[in-house]
This record gives C-alpha cells, structure tokens and sequence, in this order.
C-alpha cells in the first residue's frame, strides 16, 4: 500500500511534530510532504524520511517570515499531487489537509485527517493571534489578516471534503470540527513518551514556576512573567517565538529567565524540578501539561480548552479561571500551600501513552481503508 504522510511545516519539533513521529513508526514505508522543511530543526526520525517540501521552500529566509504568507498556503499545499497514493494521513493545523487526491474517475486516495485543531488563525484564536495587545505583529499586517479571514475560512471549509474520516487530538477538537466543518471525528489524544518522561528526585531546593512551549501570541506567556513579577517567585522561560523580544522587556526587573530552547533531557529535568507547571493559554490538549503530570509535577492551567481533558482540579493541579495576571498568581500562591505525589501524577498520565495511540489509530486506519475499499461512505455526519 502507498502510504504518504502531510504535516503543514516542519520547523521545529512541537507537539504536532511528536505525533508525526508515531505515524513515521506506524507507517515505516511512507514518505512525508510539507510546506517547509528545515533538516536541523526535527528528529532523526523525522529527518531519515524522504521529506519533500513545496515551492515555498525555495523562498530566500523563508523560514524566518513563512507566518506573514499564509494567504499563499492553499494553493502551495494544493499543487502537492498525492492522487497515486492509496492513503494519505495528514497531520493538520492550518493547510495540510488541502493536498490534491483526485484521480480521473473521480476516485482518489483514502484521506484520515489527525487535526490537531481547525485552522485556528481564523476562528477561535484570531484575536489572540493578530489582535492580543501584546502580539509583535505590525498594524499593517493585522489589517491584512482581517481581510484574509473570510477567504481562508472559506478555504479551509471547502478542503475538508477531501477528508475520508477525521480524528480529533480531543474532545475540544472534536467539538470546533463539529462547529466549523460540520463533520464528526473520532477522538484519539496525542502520543506522550511517558516512559521517558517521569519523577525524579524531589523538586529544586530553589523553587521556581516552569512554562514551555512557543513564544507566540496564543500562548499567553505575558501572564506567566506578569504573575512571577507581582509574587516576586522565579519563572523559567523554555522556547523560542516571535513574542522573544516583547516578552524580554516586559519581564525587566522580574526573577524571569529565558531559557531559549531545550533538548528532551533538559527540558526532563526541568519538568522534574519546578514547583508546578504554567500553562495559561486555551490549548487544543496541550501536550506539555502531560509531560510535566507524567514527571510528578502539578500544572496551573487556565480552565478551558484541552487543558479540561488533562488536569483535574484539586488532584493533579489547580484551574484559575480567568486570563488575567492576578487570576493566576493566585493560583500559583495556593499551590505552594498543597502537597501532591508525584507516582499519582505520573499514573493519571498512563492514559496518554504513545502505545495506546499507536494501536488506536492503526486499528482505525484499517477499518477506514477496508471501508472506502468497499465503497462506503466513511465521513461522518453529526446526529441530527
């Protein structure tokens, strides 16, 4: 069987990224497609596959303003021609669901779409993209993004009808695929390496709040260093992104440390250490908020998105309830006050193990194949 894989960009290794590499295991044969490629910023797994990128690639410094060309993104990702393929499995938070299958006939490849959320710049997370006061984004380029919305939603609703079957990274998910494509999906939480991932030795004797993950907009990390500055308590900084430079001045004179980006092991020891994880944005799952429970570590989330399906109040971490700084520096001053296990922590975790998704999906990319196959009718309708 042809199998190809499609991931929008890879630039980095995020959580998407760490479910592309299950589907490398899952499908050792496949090959993967993308806008973007860059070979020193992904696995070794990842990197030992035959990676083609589109013509985007070819662009000088792409890599460094690819976000201001979104509008361009349709029609890269649709001149990428899989229609000889017998499945394809894309790996989609913004275009890459949008490849061309179509074959003479009318007949095409098996297309299963994990969606790690709907292209979230023109829906939910619009504001905290191009709007958040915050954001490093220029005037100009805010203006645009509001003209573009409407084509790109439009765009994004058509090319889902090339999806055989979708399969939500949450019950969140599921629920905005239901909202904007009026589709079903089945749901199959991302893979964690919770066998890497796991206690410690008990947490520094110099404590400190730990948040990870890009330096954008949407991730809310201004209200991690406006809390530390008004508790006075240490906060360690992991990743990179364009809010780097922004969120620098905001944290002068705070016990704020940036500390770019780190390797699996660092960023293990780190999880192991700190008081308790940040995590203050809406988040499709969020699948640092696993690792940090799967090392012991209680998480400080903000009570929506993902974070619903992976925290448990009072049990494994504390909720506050409104994106604001002293919302969530008061949660970040109870938790000092609480005492949890780590093995507790680290056990609700279990759930979340790459294995479990390995099976789950392999077992319904069978049944999806052997479906279309059969000339079924595989997309899914909301009950009515």
């Amino acid at each position: 069987m042809r199998v190809s894989l499609v991931h929008d960009w890879l630039l980095g290794m995020r959580g998407g990224e760490k479910v592309l590499e299950a589907f490398c295991d899952l499908f050792p044969q496949a090959d993967i497609h993308t806008l973007l490629y860059n070979p020193e910023k992904v696995s070794d797994k990842i990197r030992a596959r035959q990676v083609r990128a589109s013509w985007m690639q070819d662009l000088p410094r792409v890599d460094r303003y690819y976000r201001y060309l979104l509008p361009l993104m349709p029609q890269a990702i649709g001149r990428i021609d899989l229609s000889d393929r017998d499945l394809v499995v894309s790996c989609s938070h913004c275009v890459a669901k949008g490849v061309s299958l179509s074959r003479p006939g009318g007949r095409k490849a098996v297309h299963i779409c994990y969606c790690n959320s709907p292209m979230r710049y023109v829906y939910d997370q619009f504001d905290n993209y191009f709007t958040q006061k915050n954001s490093s984004l220029g005037r100009l380029t805010k203006l645009g993004a509001q003209s573009m919305r409407a084509y790109l939603a439009s765009w994004d609703r058509r090319s889902n009808q090339s999806v055989d079957l979708f399969v939500a990274n949450s019950q969140n998910v599921r629920r905005r695929i239901q909202k904007h494509y009026d589709r079903d999906a089945e749901v199959i939480y991302p893979p964690v390496d919770v066998d890497f991932y796991t206690p410690g030795k008990a947490p520094s004797e110099d404590p400190y709040f730990l948040i990870a993950g890009a330096l954008v907009p949407y991730k809310r990390v201004d209200l991690a260093v406006e809390a530390a500055r008004r508790l006075n308590v240490r906060l360690k900084v992991v990743g990179v992104g364009t809010e780097e430079h922004p969120l620098r001045r905001l944290a002068r004179g705070a016990p704020v440390e940036f500390l770019g980006w780190q390797g699996a092991e660092s960023l293990r020891d780190l999880y192991r250490g700190c008081v308790a994880l940040l995590f203050p944005q809406e988040e499709d799952f969020g699948i640092a908020a696993v690792e940090a429970l799967a090392c012991g570590r209680p998480v400080i989330a903000y009570k929506a998105g993902g974070a619903l399906e992976t925290v448990e109040h009072g049990k494994t971490g504390l909720f506050f309830d409104r994106q604001e700084p002293d919302s969530l520096a008061m949660a970040m001053a109870a938790v000092n006050n609480m005492s949890f296990e780590p093995r507790e922590l680290a056990a609700g975790a279990q759930r979340f193990h790459r294995d479990l998704f390995k099976r789950r999906f392999s077992e319904l990319a069978e049944k999806t194949v052997v479906a279309c196959r059969r000339g079924i009718e595989r997309k899914q309708a909301l009950p009515r």
